[in-house]
């Protein structure tokens, strides 16, 4: 017979566990501080409502990870109201904390951040879209922090190798010894950008080869000749059972550059990274670097300049 406080299954009660003192105590859940700028994530490429929901799932792994953060999204080549461009988000966001400073100031408090901070939904270097961006924010006038892009990063080879791995072409587990039938031998990880971003993308890559103890070589998808002359790299040092790997988000990647690439590297390609977690958390982490806060405290907030 139960309690009258107790479940009638007779199961346990799972309590609340206690704090535990000292160096070992778990930190507080982070949250934005009040006042802080909006996240505005720049999405390069033509705007679509593909790449939009990509763009919308990003945005929300990064207010998941930061409750109360203000994300916004703007596209660098827009200008309708379905597809908002990024200058007019940057206006109307600085408009609004204007206004809040404004209000802040009437009540003898002051902001400490005076502008939004805009994070390239861009995995690697690319001179030709951070160029864009940047004049974007410049022509915008309104003071706006811009960041680098999210790679190199672990947490770039982390999101190929899940990719490869959803597409068959790679364990998914190093600690489990099982094979697969398709799994690849050598990885072709492609980008875009040109030499710069082949650069970034070859450290990526030698964490990828870690990973999955075979050889990855990175090449451009815009460059010609760079896929194949790498593919031939690869077989020519043994590999014989080549995959293409993105080390991309998915806006940025010209309509049919992919297919062209795995066509010419004549390898089954894996998807871009597309909103894996890891890629909401590096656009997170973008942000909190320039603001200023920290996983386990806010900051006391200097202005971003």
């Amino acid at each position: 017979m139960s309690s009258s406080t107790g479940p009638s299954s007779g199961l346990p009660v799972r309590m609340p566990r206690p704090r535990q003192p000292g160096r070992h105590r778990r930190p507080e859940p982070v949250t934005a501080p009040e006042g802080a700028p909006a996240l505005v994530l720049a999405v390069p490429g033509l705007p679509s409502v593909e790449n939009r929901r990509l763009a919308e799932e990003v945005v929300s792994i990064a207010r998941s990870e930061l409750p109360g953060l203000d994300a916004r999204i703007g596209f660098v080549e827009s200008g309708d109201a379905e597809f908002p461009s990024l200058r007019e988000v940057l206006a109307q966001a600085a408009a609004e904390e204007a206004r809040d400073e404004e209000a802040a100031e009437g009540e003898g408090e002051a902001l400490a951040w005076p502008a939004p901070v805009v994070v390239p939904l861009l995995a690697g270097p690319d001179s030709s879209n951070q160029r864009v961006i940047r004049q974007a924010v410049l022509d915008s006038g309104t003071g706006a922090a811009l960041t680098d892009v999210l790679g190199p990063h672990p947490l770039l080879a982390e999101a190929v190798h899940v990719r490869l791995s959803e597409a068959g072409l790679a364990r998914a587990d190093r600690a489990r010894l099982f094979t697969v039938a398709t799994a690849a031998d050598g990885i072709v990880l492609v980008t875009v950008g040109g030499e710069e971003a082949v650069q970034a993308a070859g450290i990526t890559g030698m964490l990828l080869s870690a990973r999955l103890a075979v050889p990855v070589l990175a090449a451009a998808l815009d460059l010609d000749g760079s896929v194949a002359a790498t593919a031939e790299r690869l077989t020519e040092a043994g590999s014989q059972q080549l995959a293409l790997a993105p080390c991309l988000i998915g806006p940025e990647i010209a309509d049919g550059l992919l297919v062209a690439g795995a066509k010419e590297a004549g390898c089954p390609a894996a998807e871009p990274l597309g909103a894996y977690p890891a890629v909401g958390r590096l656009v997170l982490s973008a942000y909190m670097a320039e603001v200023g806060i920290t996983p386990d405290r806010p900051s006391q907030g200097s202005p971003v300049r």
